[in-house]
Formats: C-alpha cells, structure tokens, sequence
C-alpha cells in the first residue's frame, strides 16, 4: 500500500532495527491517525499502531476491544501518513491464540490490507509456537512479554512482573522462547528495572520498553500520553513532554465563549459576493 507522504529516505525495515542490538537507542511511539503519523514520522525509528488505540481512540476500558478491522482502518491511515518509519500493527486479542494456522493467516490479513512492516503479538514461552509460524512465513514478528494488557482480566489487573524468582525465571524463559521463534524485537512492559535490564543483556534481538529499564535498547510510549492528552491517570512510567489536554480544553471554552457572543465568525471567516467591500 503505498505511503501519501514524501519519501526522503528509504523506510526503516525490521532487519535494520534487528541490526541496531547494542546500537543507537531505537525510538518508538505509538500512532493510530494519518496527522498523527506525519508529525511523528521524521522524528521515530518505528511507529507502533497498537492495540491501545481501542482504549485511547474509541474509549474501551481495556484493548481487548480491538479487533482486526479496527487494526487495519487504523493501520492504512498510518501507512498514508508514513514513508521513514517502521510500521508494525498489534495483533489484536482472539486472532492468534488458539493456533499457528490462526495466527498465520491473521499476520497475512493484517499485512496483505495495510502493506505494514512488521505484527506484534503478546506471549512467551505460550505463543512460540505462533511466532514461529508466522516467521517462518517470511513475516517480521515483534514479541511482547512482561505485563500483557490483553491478559489482563486474567491477571485480575495491571500488575507488575518480574517481583518473585518464579517470576524472573518465567519471563527470562519468555524472552528466550520470542527470541529462539525467529521475532526480530521484543517489548518489554511493566516489569522490574534488574529483570528487564538482565533480559536486554542476555538478549540477542533488540528489547523496546516500557515501564521497563534505560538499558533496553529503545524506549516505547503512547503518543497521547506523551504529548498529555491523557485525562484519566498518567502511568508512573510516562514523561509527559507537553500537556495538550489544557491547551484542547482552553480552546474549546474560548470557541464556545465566541460562538455563544456571536464574535466568530468575524468578517474574515465568511464568504462575501464578489465586489462587496468587507465590512
């Protein structure tokens, strides 16, 4: 699918960033909009279209409300909006687990009708199998393990991984198993600084986290928290480098305040007959 932005440079592909280990940090946000991609685009490594964007965009109250449609609308604006970064999609919740088969034909639906770079699926040592598929098919896969939002009714919430030795074992197994099934990347979410820090060390692909350590080798956020239009709680690990919901409410309540005085629209904004000299 082609891109309606200007290509200046070749877009980043997954075997480039795979190459970054031990490099340069790779930089990463999320995107889910055309505008939002553009002004992104020149400044990132890799634009996640994540399955965040049915919390974010469309008000759920976890991404297991994303579905396969939703992915690929917004993942076909992102493509529009893109030409320098890696795109990589999320396969949402119930279009991989059950089986390799599943998870195979949903990474060539999401691919053949976005023309993305790259999938992203949550699991470890339980989803090999599936990334192991979908790689061997020739298509880029991006792990996630650590905190894993689409199982987090299982989890009974968001909680941080990585407290117990258990823990430390199962997800150091995890990060073996995406690494051993051919995954190019891996996040690493929610999980304790030493645990993250050790997996990136003994990793041999590169580690993008959150909420994770300084020492992986690229940092992920969601653009709307870090830009502050998140009205609801600001996760711990969000820096927020601007605070746009103050600046979207202030313009609201100035619009409305205008429109209710009758001040807007002024001369300049309406269309005149022509020879009529304005007022």
């Amino acid at each position: 699918m082609a891109s309606d932005a200007t290509a200046a440079t070749p877009r980043i592909t997954p075997a480039e960033l795979m190459a970054r280990k031990g490099g340069t940090p790779i930089v990463c946000l999320t995107a889910y909009t055309y505008p939002i991609a553009r002004l992104l685009d020149p400044h990132v490594d890799l634009l996640l279209v994540g399955d965040s964007v049915a919390m974010v965009l469309h008000g759920h109250k976890t991404t297991l409300g994303a579905t396969m449609e939703m992915m690929i609308l917004h993942g076909q604006a992102v493509m529009r909006g893109s030409s320098h970064a890696c795109v990589v999609l999320d396969m949402p919740a119930g279009s991989y687990e059950h089986s390799s088969a599943e998870a195979l034909a949903s990474a060539r639906r999401l691919i053949a009708e976005t023309g993305c770079d790259a999938v992203k699926l949550e699991g470890g040592v339980d989803m090999e199998a599936q990334i192991a598929a979908i790689t061997s098919a020739g298509i880029p896969v991006m792990g996630h393990i650590g905190l894993q939002p689409q199982s987090v009714e299982k989890d009974g919430g968001y909680k941080i991984k990585g407290g117990t030795d258990d823990a430390i074992a199962a997800l150091l197994a995890d990060a073996q198993a995406v690494e051993r099934a051919g995954a190019f990347s891996m996040v690493i979410e929610g999980t304790m600084e030493p645990v993250a820090a050790e997996i990136t060390r003994r990793s041999a692909i590169p580690t993008i986290g959150i909420g994770a350590s300084a020492v992986c080798n690229g940092q992920i956020l969601v653009i709307d928290d870090a830009i502050g239009l998140t009205v609801d709680r600001v996760p711990k690990f969000v820096k927020e480098y601007a605070v746009l919901r103050d600046i979207v409410a202030e313009a609201a309540a100035r619009y409305g305040s205008e429109v209710r005085a009758r001040s807007f629209p002024g001369p300049e904004h309406v269309f005149q007959p022509k020879g009529k000299a304005e007022s």
